[in-house]
Order: structure tokens, then C-alpha cells, then sequence
């Protein structure tokens, strides 16, 4: 009852709830990730894509000096980003990428790091570490384009994605044991589920750093792609799946995001008892309707969220 009780809250909040987009000004749609509404100076390009993309929403890391390491105002930024999105209806998507070419993330910004008192270290991990968590628990499809570096905490934030695509070229890894740390933002947890146990002890045992090809052939990326000259081939494809994502019934996404990430970590029974719960919160939404008008009729259905 508890479940069932969660599912409707999460569907009845998904449509009834309105989104704000102050974080950020609304930016034509551009199927590139370099186009002119990145700013210069700002961490953070957040572009919400119209047309036939509405619904599709870009977070573009932009730190090229650094290499987009995490700093205490890109943490700050990524977190606004997610909550500006987290409770809108029309988001039906978001991909991560980087308007940087050649990186995604080269991790925590050591340098930044190191300035820091003690006393303050602590509580930037933990809040970058929340931060990824509510990347997971957004309730969209995200996908993680990753057509350079992965590497620390920039691999992390990328785990806590539905999906990764990477260039061929680009390389990933758990690097932190040549800290002398550990992975500290989920990735000893979430690297097991997705390339299991003993895999993952060994990769992040050894901070082994891997191409695309190879993050592909053990299913750590979903796909990889042969760099293009423009260095955007994962945010391109990424788009694509986007795109695909985009023609479904956004509450009938939502709570099968909710059911899988829900059920892959309880037993069978308990996980068929949520399906259950998460498909009864779609039988009175006038998407299911639209869908079967649409089966009837012979035409591509429009799908409202509703």
C-alpha cells in the first residue's frame, strides 16, 4: 500500500506540477552542442530544445580550462539545473554532456581541492555526492554523452545516468585508489550493478582507465560511436535516443523508470508487485486513451503528458 501510495503521489505530481525555468533562459533548439547559447563564463549551459525536440533538455559542463573538474560553483550550478527540471512536465528528457571538446569530466578540481580547509571538505563531497543522487532520481530518461575524459567523479555522474553513449575514443575510470581514496560518489555501488561485482572490483582496484570500445564491450556504455570531426559523435547520438525517447508517452517513461530502478533492487515478487502498482497509475491517463485512438486511427499519436 505504501508503494502503490508513492506511485500516485509520483504520477499526480508529474502532471500537476509546473515547471520553473528561471535557472536559466529558454534557448532555440540546435541539434549541436556548441551553439550560441553557451555563454561565455558560465560553468553551466542548461538549453531546453523546441520544435520537434521540446521536451528535450541539454546540461552542457563548460570548464575548459579545467577540464570541467568539479568546483564547488559547477556542483552549484548542476544542482540548480536538476531541480529546475526535476518537477517539470514537459521535460521529457535530459542529456549530459560537455561543450568542451575532447573531455567530460576530469573528475574532482584537485587544485580547488586543495585550497580548502579541512573543515570544508567534508561537506563539498557530500553535497556533490547528493548531487549525482538526484541526478539518478530524476524521473526523465537522462543519458550521459561522453565524447572525451570520464574519469573520478565525472565517470560517477555518468553511472548515475539511465544511459551512457562514448565516443570510441574517449576514455573512463574509477581513478581514485591512485588518490589513496576511494570512488566517493556512488561509483563502488552503482559500477557493480552495471558490470558487476567482480568487474568492477577490478577496475576500480586497478583505477584502470578504458576507451569507449572497451567500456562498450562490458556493457558500461550502452554505445559507442566512432569520434566525428566536430567532436560531438555520443552528444549526436545521444540526441537520437533522445528523440526516440521523445515520441513515447512521457507518464508511460516515468513509471517504468520508476518500476525498473525500484524492482532490479528488491526480489521478483516484490518487484512484480510494483509494476503493478506503476501500471495502475497509467490506466486513467488520457495518454493511454490518445494511444489506442491513435493504434485505431493509423496515425503517430500526440501524447500531452496528461
Amino acid at each position: 500500500m505504501a508503494l502503490l501510495a508513492r506511485c500516485r503521489l509520483f504520477s499526480q505530481a508529474f502532471r500537476g506540477q509546473t515547471a520553473t525555468l528561471d535557472v536559466v533562459q529558454r534557448a532555440a533548439c540546435s541539434t549541436r552542442r556548441y551553439s550560441s547559447d553557451s555563454k561565455a563564463g558560465e560553468e553551466l549551459t542548461v538549453r531546453y530544445l523546441d520544435g520537434d525536440d521540446s521536451g528535450i533538455v541539454v546540461f552542457g559542463m563548460n570548464r575548459p580550462k579545467a577540464k570541467n573538474a568539479i568546483s564547488k560553483n559547477l556542483v552549484n550550478k548542476l544542482y540548480e539545473a536538476v531541480e529546475s527540471v526535476k518537477k517539470n512536465n514537459k521535460v521529457r528528457g535530459v542529456i549530459l554532456c560537455s561543450v568542451v571538446p575532447g573531455v567530460f569530466c576530469a573528475g574532482a578540481d584537485l587544485k580547488e581541492r586543495a585550497k580548502m580547509h579541512q573543515s570544508e571538505v567534508g561537506p563539498f563531497v557530500s553535497k556533490a555526492r547528493s548531487l549525482i543522487t538526484e541526478l539518478s532520481n530524476l524521473p526523465m530518461p537522462t543519458i550521459a554523452a561522453i565524447d572525451g575524459a570520464a574519469l573520478g567523479g565525472g565517470l560517477e555522474m555518468a553511472l548515475s545516468c539511465d544511459i551512457r553513449v562514448a565516443a570510441t575514443s574517449a576514455k573512463m575510470g574509477l581513478v581514485e585508489t591512485k588518490l589513496a581514496i576511494i570512488p566517493g560518489a556512488g561509483g563502488t555501488q552503482r559500477l557493480p550493478r552495471i558490470v558487476g561485482v567482480s568487474l568492477a572490483k577490478e577496475l576500480i582496484f586497478a583505477a584502470r582507465v578504458i576507451d569507449g570500445s572497451e567500456a562498450k564491450a562490458l556493457s558500461l556504455v550502452n554505445h559507442a560511436v566512432e569520434q566525428n570531426k566536430s567532436g560531438d559523435a555520443a552528444y549526436l547520438k545521444a540526441l537520437d535516443l533522445a528523440r526516440e525517447f521523445n515520441l513515447q508517452g512521457p507518464i508511460a517513461i516515468r513509471m517504468a523508470k520508476l518500476a525498473i530502478n525500484q524492482g532490479i533492487e528488491v526480489d521478483l515478487t516484490t518487484g512484480l508487485a510494483i509494476e503493478e502498482a506503476c501500471y495502475a497509475q497509467v490506466i486513467p491517463t488520457k495518454d493511454r486513451l490518445e494511444g489506442l485512438a491513435a493504434f485505431k486511427e493509423k496515425r503517430p499519436p500526440r501524447f500531452k503528458g496528461e
